[in-house]
């Protein structure tokens, strides 16, 4: 359709550029409007043909589709121009996450049963990788965690703080720690899989927490995303339960959750669109 129409446009531009243009530039520019005429004809032939030729090759039938294979190619250039145009401001889709939302034990640093001891902080494989590519993108991060260990009493909360500095000097900076610090026990309302540390994140980041991905390795972290209206990739671990990852995508490791957020598969990590990145 392009190289017909083209042929159709060089043809006409020809002739009206030769009616303007005199001496021998003319009869040049005539030439090329011929040639170019001979091309729109053959290529047109062709069409038609092809389209003629499983019949039932009566003469109306003939006749429309020798008229229609002449319309048809400028037809469908402009009906992709005008497309084209129309679609000039649109931005790119899918679009990106405002913002990556991380489990801590399990998905960025081994579990370690209530840890209150920095030097028993170990990162996940990847996860030191994984940061710095969503880092390069310009992700702002956050971490969203429970940690009851406080709530038991079996820390403090200066050890808890002295665990998460010891994280971002391994892992580098975070935005934001939503922390639920409550045993189950006390029946808060921020604890995983409630929804409130996903708002606290997104909050503090300054994003809705539609537009978050949360990556997580057990079910409540993905129970956690939904509710609060997020998205969730699971990165399941051996401790991860198998009822855990149904109906919620997942990924080998960080490193591949992280690969699917940037190569704009997030928008599919929702509950009703199951499948493994």
């Amino acid at each position: 359709h392009w190289l017909t129409t083209g042929l159709a446009a060089g043809c006409l531009t020809g002739l009206a550029a030769s009616a303007l243009v005199p001496g021998p530039a003319s009869r040049t520019l005539r030439r090329a409007a011929a040639a170019a005429a001979a091309g729109w004809l053959l290529a047109t032939g062709e069409f038609a043909t092809a389209r003629i030729r499983p019949g039932p090759r009566t003469r109306p039938e003939i006749t429309e589709m020798l008229i229609t294979s002449a319309a048809i190619p400028p037809l469908a250039v402009s009906h992709w121009l005008r497309g084209w145009w129309r679609s000039r401001p649109a931005r790119p889709w899918p679009p990106r996450p405002a913002a990556v939302l991380f489990d801590r034990d399990g998905t960025l640093v081994r579990d370690v049963p209530y840890n209150g001891q920095p030097d028993l902080v170990e990162p996940m494989p990847g996860a030191v990788q994984a940061l710095t590519r969503l880092r390069r993108a310009g992700l702002p991060l956050g971490v969203v965690t429970n940690q009851s260990a406080v709530g038991h009493g079996l820390i403090t909360p200066g050890q808890l703080a002295a665990v998460h500095r010891q994280i971002e000097e391994l892992l580098g900076p975070f935005g934001c720690w939503a922390v639920c610090p409550h045993a189950p026990e006390q029946a808060c309302g921020c604890r995983k899989p409630a929804p409130q540390l996903i708002r606290q994140a997104a909050a503090e980041l300054g994003v809705d927490p539609a537009d978050c991905v949360v990556i997580g390795d057990i079910g409540t972290d993905a129970e956690a995303a939904y509710a609060a209206g997020a998205r969730a990739i699971l990165v399941p671990t051996p401790q991860t339960r198998p009822e855990e990852t149904a109906g919620v995508p997942t990924a080998a490791g960080i490193n591949g959750a992280v690969a699917a957020v940037l190569a704009g598969q997030w928008p599919s990590c929702w509950p009703e669109n199951v499948h493994a990145l």
